[in-house]
């Protein structure tokens, strides 16, 4: 389970930040560690992620004023938390917030690993997160950031052209709305920010517009759709 799942880990202890993602590194998992909420807020806004760990007392921002600035965004993705207190009320806090796990510190590795593969393994039971997709005549690997067209071309997207590639396939049956996917990619829906994204939508759009089945067109006032053709 743990081969390619990324891990947001926010942990503001360098010696616990540092072992931690050491040990998830070798366990397989692909790990950012932040050392700040803040910090953590961003690099979630940036790029997508499985998992998510965030120590409760935090400088900027704490962990549960993070999960909830996450879950506006995502209802899905597991959120676990760690922290120093084991005051009911914490605990409570957390659930209320959105968290799937709560774990005091100190704790052993082994059981925080089992209850993270514990959460993933239902997680993807559920059908959370899908990671392969066949769209028309292409074939879609979001783990690989990989594009292949049936009989033809592929491409190995960039992180930016993969986060939005992923939003348009999850979104085929209706409108990739403009502003939450730059929300999303870029943590911003400023007027810059549009305008790097229109240019990676059209190196998307010319490298799918070679497919006999598919099209990204604009949706005026709206934002995108990825059409499938008969």
């Amino acid at each position: 389970m743990s081969d390619n799942v990324k891990i947001l880990l926010a942990e503001d202890d360098a010696n616990l930040g540092t072992l931690l993602a050491n040990y998830f590194k070798v366990k397989n998992f692909d790990v950012t560690l932040c050392v700040n909420g803040e910090i953590a807020l961003t690099r979630y806004q940036e790029q997508l992620f499985d998992f998510i760990i965030l120590d409760v007392m935090m400088p900027v921002k704490d962990g549960f004023t993070v999960a909830k600035e996450i879950r506006k965004l995502d209802a899905e993705i597991p959120i676990l938390f760690l922290t120093a207190k084991s005051m009911k009320d914490d605990k409570l806090m957390g659930f209320d917030v959105g968290a799937d796990d709560y774990m005091t510190k100190p704790f052993a590795m082994e059981e925080l690993l089992a209850r993270i593969n514990a959460i993933l393994k239902r997680s993807y039971k559920e059908g959370k997160k899908e990671t392969n997709f066949n769209v028309g005549d292409v074939s879609y690997d979001y783990l690989q950031q990989l594009v292949k067209i049936k009989g033809g071309a592929e491409k190995k997207l960039t992180t930016k052209e993969n986060e939005l590639f992923y939003l348009l396939v999850k979104n085929q049956d209706g409108i990739l709305d403009r502003n939450e996917a730059l929300t999303l990619v870029w943590g911003d829906d400023n007027y810059f920010n549009g305008r790097s994204m229109d240019v990676y939508i059209t190196k998307l759009r010319k490298f799918v517009n070679q497919s006999e089945k598919l099209e990204i067109i604009n949706v005026h006032g709206k934002g995108f759709r990825l059409l499938i053709k008969n």
